[in-house]
C-alpha cells in the first residue's frame, strides 16, 4: 500500500490512515481469526460493526442491482484455495453442492440494529470484493479530517485521490494491460475520484496437468473463474466502495450485460468505465 498526503499535518494523516487501514483489516478480514466475519462465519448471527454493517448493506444492494456480486461466495473460493493460496480445483460435484449454499437473499440483515443472521447453517461470507474501495474512501475520509486537500491512496492497484496535486493538476493514474505487467491500457486524469480495476490477471494459478488458469473472480452461477468475454474492468467513482463491486460485478457479468447495465446506470449511479474484451476491443463511457 501506498498513502501520500500534502499539508501541514500530512504525517499525522498518513498515521491515521495506516491505523485505519490495519484496524479495518483486523475487523473484516476472513483471514483473522478474531475478525467479525470469521467470527459471523463460524456463529451465522451477529450484530455488525458499523464498518461491517454499512458494507454487508451496500453488498446486499449490488447483489440486487447486479444479480452478479454475492458475498456468500466464499465457501467456493474456500474450495478452490484462494484464501489460503492452497490451489486445488474442484470437482464439478464438490461445486454444484457448494452453490447450494450461495445464495446473498438468505442473509437477513436489520440495516437500523446491524443485526445479520444466515438462514443457511453452510453460509459463509467474504467482504473482500468490496472492503479496499471502502478502505480507500476512509483515508479520504481521515485525510480531510487532518485539513488535506492534496492525497493519493494506492492499495494494491485500488487508486484513490484527493482533491488535485500541489501545482493543481489532475493526478493521473495509469490503468494497468491485461496481458503486460509492465504496459498499460491508458493514463486517466483524475480528482476526487477512485480507479478500480478488476481482472483475471490479479490472482491467478494453473493447473499443473492441463495447463488451464483459473483466476480467483468466481462467478456465483458456475462456481468457476468467471469467463464471460471480459478480461479488465476498470470503474471511476468518487465512490470507492461502490468502484471495488462495480468492477467485480460487471467483470463477472460479461461484454454484453456489463454494457447494458453502463447504458443504464453509469450517469444516475455516477460512474464511468473502462473494459478491455478477450478479443482486445476497449469499452469507454462517455465521460
Amino acid at each position: 500500500m501506498t498513502v501520500t498526503a500534502y499539508g501541514e499535518k500530512a504525517q499525522d494523516a498518513v498515521d491515521a490512515a495506516e491505523a485505519e487501514i490495519e484496524r479495518l483489516d483486523t475487523l473484516l478480514s476472513t483471514g483473522n481469526a478474531d475478525s467479525e466475519i470469521v467470527k459471523l462465519n463460524e456463529q451465522k448471527s451477529a450484530t455488525l460493526s458499523e464498518d461491517g454493517g454499512y458494507l454487508v448493506k451496500r453488498a446486499l444492494e449490488l447483489n440486487k442491482e447486479t444479480d452478479a456480486f454475492d458475498i456468500a461466495i466464499y465457501p467456493v473460493m474456500e474450495a478452490w484455495g484462494f484464501p489460503t493460496q492452497n490451489f486445488r480445483v474442484p470437482s464439478a460435484d464438490e461445486l454444484a453442492g457448494l452453490l447450494e449454499h450461495v445464495d446473498a437473499s438468505k442473509i437477513s440483515y436489520d440495516k437500523d440494529t446491524r443485526k445479520i443472521s444466515f438462514e443457511d447453517d453452510q453460509m459463509k461470507i467474504d467482504l473482500g470484493g468490496i472492503a479496499k474501495g471502502y478502505t480507500s474512501s476512509r483515508i479520504m475520509e481521515i485525510f480531510k479530517e487532518n485539513g488535506i486537500e492534496s492525497g493519493l491512496v494506492n492499495l494494491g492497484g485500488n487508486v484513490q485521490a484527493l482533491g488535485t496535486k500541489t501545482d493543481g493538476s489532475n493526478w493521473r493514474v495509469a490503468v494497468q494491460s491485461p496481458d503486460d505487467t509492465e504496459d498499460y491500457l491508458g493514463v486517466l486524469s483524475i480528482q476526487d475520484k477512485a480507479v478500480i480495476t478488476s481482472g483475471g490477471y490479479e490472482r491467478y494459478f494453473e493447473d499443473e496437468d492441463t495447463g488451464i488458469r483459473y483466476h480467483h473472480i468466481i462467478d456465483p452461477k458456475t462456481g468457476y473463474s468467471a469467463n464471460n468475454g471480459l478480461i479488465s474492468v476498470s470503474i471511476i467513482s468518487e465512490d470507492g466502495t461502490l468502484a471495488d463491486g462495480l468492477s467485480t460485478s460487471l467483470f463477472v457479468m460479461g461484454t454484453e450485460k456489463a454494457i447494458a447495465y453502463c447504458e443504464a446506470h453509469c450517469e444516475e449511479d455516477g460512474f464511468d468505465v473502462i473494459m478491455e474484451t478477450e478479443d482486445g476491443e476497449i469499452y469507454i463511457t462517455d465521460d
